[in-house]
């Protein structure tokens, strides 16, 4: 009888302690819920380095845009958004979906052209908008600018995924804030007119489309062609060009992260933000996906060192909002699809 009666204030004393470390890891001061479009294998070294300093668990939410927006707005549970690309942050702004936040280490880190002017949303890592040629087709004297790819001398030959994607559209937006509305509906029916096939497939899909001879010229984001280089699939008839290097330089875009509206966990969000700006993490970005780093104090991986310094368009990407609506729209009536 004894030995039940221990037996049962054992498994008692068990299930309280098991009760209560739930509770600990449940609490939130212990947990930050991240929605993210990111890849998951990404960022998971840039977690496990954040917990590892902080004891916070992440409980990590990969989904596509759309569907992480849907979410954010109906199940209020989420701390911190992660995404690509500067049109994804201004658009879940704009739906009232984020929260602004007050970091001194943000604001003295990240530049202003790369983060929200309200401090909704801010940027992580850059990565350039560059074009990639196959040197069998083309010479690289015979490329220049974004605006030049719409010359009819390059018929049948450029290529780019849809204009439905968030990176063309933060694209044309550029060339609105650069050129003006009518100069950018007349470049898009020269680029559609020059397109070698219709859009369709990733940034990876016209990079190896180049290589293989169905196009000439590329217009993808810089850490698609350096993961190409660091695979096993890389080609030496590509090579990398970065436009407008005599003019307004070539344009940047970010990945970034934001606070979400309500967010239970706010403090912890912001301390993850702030450590995803440290060097460390910028190293491990860098390295990982070869993206550029957000700050001038970390080196670049050796395939983007190897391409060399480029001049950077230093237009605020906040910039872009006043013209995502009629980017999306002019697409469409100019027959990019």
């Amino acid at each position: 009888m004894r030995k039940f009666f221990i037996t049962i204030v054992i498994l008692l004393i068990t299930l309280i302690l098991i009760y209560f470390q739930n509770q600990r890891l449940n609490s939130s001061d212990e947990v930050i819920n991240v929605y993210s479009t990111r890849k998951e294998e990404l960022m998971h070294s840039l977690f496990d380095e954040f917990t590892k300093e902080t004891g916070i668990r992440i409980n990590y939410i990969n989904d596509d845009y759309a569907q992480l927006l849907i979410r954010i707005e109906n199940e209020n549970n989420g701390d911190l958004f992660l995404t690509a690309d500067v049109t994804n942050l201004i658009s879940a702004k704009r739906r009232e979906l984020l929260s602004k936040i007050e970091s001194k280490i943000l604001e003295d880190v990240i530049p202003e052209n790369f983060r929200d002017s309200d401090n909704y949303w801010f940027g992580l890592t850059k990565r350039a908008r560059i074009l990639v040629y196959n040197k069998e087709l083309i010479d690289a004297g015979d490329l220049s600018t974004y605006e030049d790819l719409a010359d009819p001398k390059w018929k049948g030959k450029i290529l780019t995924r849809s204009s439905s994607s968030p990176y063309n559209q933060s694209l044309i937006a550029f060339m609105i804030a650069t050129n003006g509305l009518e100069y950018t509906k007349e470049w898009i029916k020269g680029l559609v007119y020059n397109f070698a096939r219709k859009p369709s497939g990733g940034d990876t899909d016209q990079i190896y489309a180049v290589a293989a001879g169905e196009g000439a010229v590329a217009i993808v984001n810089s850490y698609y062609f350096a993961r190409v280089l660091a695979s096993d699939k890389a080609s030496e008839k590509l090579k990398v060009f970065f436009p407008n290097q005599n003019s307004n330089g070539a344009m940047i875009n970010i990945s970034g992260g934001a606070v979400i509206k309500n967010a239970k966990n706010k403090d912890n969000a912001i301390k993850l933000l702030e450590f995803l700006v440290s060097k460390k993490a910028q190293h491990l970005y860098t390295e990982m996906n070869h993206e550029y780093p957000i700050r001038d104090d970390v080196e670049v991986s050796q395939i983007l060192k190897a391409w060399g310094h480029y001049k950077q368009s230093d237009l605020p990407l906040q910039e872009l909002d006043k013209h995502l609506n009629e980017s999306i729209m002019i697409a469409d009536q100019c027959g990019w699809k």
